[in-house]
């Protein structure tokens, strides 16, 4: 009798394990990532044929976090290649998130908590990055190459100019090709050793972002405890940085870190690649119109996100409204769409559906030359001068 029932408790255990490994990944990104049911928009032909001479791009999403394919079109999510072709999309920008506190709020955390160690194990990421943050940024730009390699050049991993180029050749060819550029989401990937920056440019990233939800070895998050700015060790990582020339991004990190990074950072400063105006939701997560200014001013980006904490209204038309006010403060040439995709958002357009915010921008009285430049040509502009030759 003993025996049987222990059977039957091991039995239940592995067919509920096979149901978590199984069922599990996809239900918790369904959980997180939402597109909001809308109803079909309407496109009009003049928004339809500019949208087919863009070359746009986006500067953040966290798809490779997820169970998931690239390669394949997928029920659940925001990007993957076939929706990324059919959004006219050149270059996405990949980044990593390899630590995210349990509170997740925009105010205040600390590091001491960890969601993605879970998610991790459940998605069954080889057992080194269980406990190492930059194990977890090296495992999804691997992730990426090996999409790249089995894609027949429909993906490119984008690591020097010449691969952009070939990528930018090849749309005007009329090839539907993506170019895929890898960012760390918060420097805490380095695993507090300078030596993993050229580590992680070995395996192919171009951009770093220095934090995330919680303050790090290099300084004070945004939404951390501290607020401090650069540390020691994150003054030697920017200057590291520059040496290898690796895009900066402080989309997370502390005004006193922004300002610190304006100081410090020669070259190449990305600037926030996906954030919301302050101006337009007044919440800690949205950046000040003084450091917009100061951004655009260093040669940097403003990458404006599609859900409702950056835009507070993310339909099409609010997300252009931030979009618009951008321009007007700072210039075309510093705006850049800042999706923040498959980052726990919920958002009323896939990346399929890209036409809808051109049209939304037309609506807005943006020109044809101010839309190209923020769907797609500043960013390009922006990687053409800044990767590697």
């Amino acid at each position: 009798m003993l025996r049987k029932i222990l059977i039957s408790i091991i039995t239940l255990i592995i067919v509920a394990t096979f149901m978590a490994l199984v069922i599990g990944p996809g239900y918790l990104e369904n959980s997180l990532n939402k597109v909001i049911e809308h109803d079909d928009y309407v496109i009009s032909d003049e928004a339809r044929a500019l949208h087919s001479t863009l070359l746009a791009a986006d500067l953040h999403s966290d798809t490779l976090l997820w169970h998931r394919n690239v390669l394949d079109r997928s029920d659940r999510g925001h990007v993957d290649l076939p929706r990324l072709v059919e959004g006219g999309v050149a270059v996405q920008v990949f980044s990593t998130v390899t630590k995210a506190p349990k509170a997740l709020n925009y105010e205040e955390n600390t590091g001491d908590s960890d969601q993605i160690t879970g998610a991790v194990i459940l998605q069954r990421w080889p057992i080194r990055t269980w406990g190492s943050l930059y194990e977890r940024a090296r495992y999804q730009a691997q992730r990426l190459d090996k999409a790249a390699q089995r894609s027949d050049g429909a993906l490119v991993f984008l690591r020097t100019a010449a691969d952009l180029e070939s990528v930018l050749e090849s749309r005007a060819q009329g090839i539907a090709v993506t170019g895929g550029l890898m960012a760390t989401e918060g420097s805490h990937a380095l695993d507090g050793s300078l030596e993993n920056i050229q580590n992680l440019y070995n395996e192919g990233f171009r951009m770093m972002g220095l934090h995330h939800f919680f303050d790090n070895k290099l300084g004070g998050s945004l939404h951390g405890v501290s607020k401090a700015g650069l540390s020691d060790f994150g003054h030697d990582a920017v200057v590291e940085m520059n040496r290898l020339g690796i895009m900066i991004d402080v989309a997370h990190s502390s005004e006193a870190v922004v300002d610190d990074v304006l100081a410090l950072s020669t070259t190449p400063l990305v600037g926030i690649p996906h954030r919301g105006l302050k101006v337009l939701v007044n919440q800690p997560r949205n950046i000040s119109d003084d450091h917009m200014r100061r951004i655009a001013a260093a040669g940097g980006l403003i990458g404006i996100g599609y859900w409702d904490g950056a835009v507070c209204d993310a339909t099409p038309a609010g997300v252009a409204r931030s979009i618009a006010y951008a321009v007007k403060l700072v210039g075309e040439q510093h705006v850049a769409l800042g999706s923040d995709y498959d980052g726990a958002t919920s958002v009323y357009f896939d990346t399929s559906e890209l036409s809808a915010l051109t049209q939304a921008l037309l609506n807005e009285g943006l020109s044809d030359k101010q839309i190209r430049a923020v769907m797609g040509g500043n960013q390009i502009r922006f990687f053409r001068k800044h990767l590697p030759n």
